[in-house]
């Protein structure tokens, strides 16, 4: 049976396991800075940069979900953004992702939020396959940009 709650202090470890295994899942090593000491301060503390649901089945941690709240200036409304996403790939095709979404979900209706927005790897074709399954729809013309490392230097130098 799966069981979905908050993390909570004492998970560090957990979190930062489930979200390495997704970074190598996502080929994405080379960038994973994460540490259980920054998913203590950012996920788990009282000044929370984002938030962090954990999937069981029975005692087995089988899945993580970590997202924030955004807001649509245009539309003057309140979504939820999800970070990330990831179910153990022994644990896949059960219905867990799907159970994480609908918690996401239902925590958006509680809080009369509008929609739930996220980004996906171009290359990821299981999972593009199960965002369009929950009648997911992608974005239209709009592209996602990042300002980081040298070039967020620059640009914020005085």
């Amino acid at each position: 049976m799966l069981a979905i709650r908050d993390a909570v202090p004492g998970d560090e470890m957990l979190v930062h396991r489930l979200m390495y295994e997704l970074a190598v899942y996502e080929k994405l090593t080379d960038k994973f800075k994460l540490t259980p000491d920054i998913v203590a301060r950012d996920m788990l503390g009282p000044q929370r940069a984002c938030f962090c649901d954990l999937a069981f089945e029975g005692e087995a941690p089988v899945g993580v979900m970590t997202w924030h709240p955004t807001y649509s200036s245009f539309a003057a409304s309140r979504g939820l953004y999800l970070e990330d996403l990831f179910v153990r790939p022994d644990h896949r095709g059960k219905g867990y992702g799907k159970a994480l979404l609908a918690h996401l979900a239902a925590r958006a209706r509680a809080e009369k939020r509008t929609h739930i927005e996220w980004t996906v790897l171009d290359w990821n074709a299981p999972s593009i396959a199960f965002y369009e399954s929950l009648k997911a729809e992608r974005a239209k013309g709009w592209l996602t940009y990042r300002l980081s490392g040298d070039a967020l230097a620059r640009l914020g130098e005085p």
